[in-house]
């Protein structure tokens, strides 16, 4: 990279950070009373990605210091979202199940952000995010690869 490039590569960062910020203002919006974006996003990690994971393999995935997760999964399960169950194989360790309350909270939320996504598709059109799209989770990707490697 030429140094004169630097500015450009840190506003796309700045860019998506503040992206970043205001879809979970949006999304922040739906959640009932006590739950906030990273709560939310454990919810829609277990039903995108894997449902059983421990506490650790999650605090690692979100890049959270352990018990920084460990604090908001009890914030999920006094809320009902959320099950903590002891480890079949490992019994130090607990896994966590999402509830049919979790998933069907994760379903209403992801289906109230609706109109907030109609409006933005009424600016940027499906063409122009399946342009964009595979560009950033390719960016994502790489991304995640070097922090593995760190």
């Amino acid at each position: 990279m030429d140094r004169s490039d630097a500015p450009l590569y840190f506003a796309f960062f700045n860019e998506i950070g503040i992206i970043g910020q205001l879809s979970r203002a949006m999304l922040e919006a739906e959640l009932p009373k006590g739950l906030l974006a990273p709560h939310f996003s454990i919810l829609n990690h277990a039903v995108r990605v894997k449902d059983g994971q421990t506490p650790l393999t999650l605090a690692n995935a979100f890049q959270v210091p352990k018990t920084t997760m460990t604090h908001s999964l009890g914030v999920l399960e006094r809320h009902g979202l959320i099950e903590l169950k002891p480890h079949p194989k490992d019994g130090r360790s607990k896994q966590v199940w999402i509830t049919e309350a979790g998933r069907s909270l994760r379903d209403r939320v992801v289906e109230a952000t609706g109109p907030a996504l109609a409006a933005f598709a009424q600016q940027f059109d499906p063409e122009t995010m399946r342009e964009i799209v595979p560009k950033l989770a390719e960016m994502r990707a790489f991304l995640d690869a070097a922090r593995d490697e760190d």
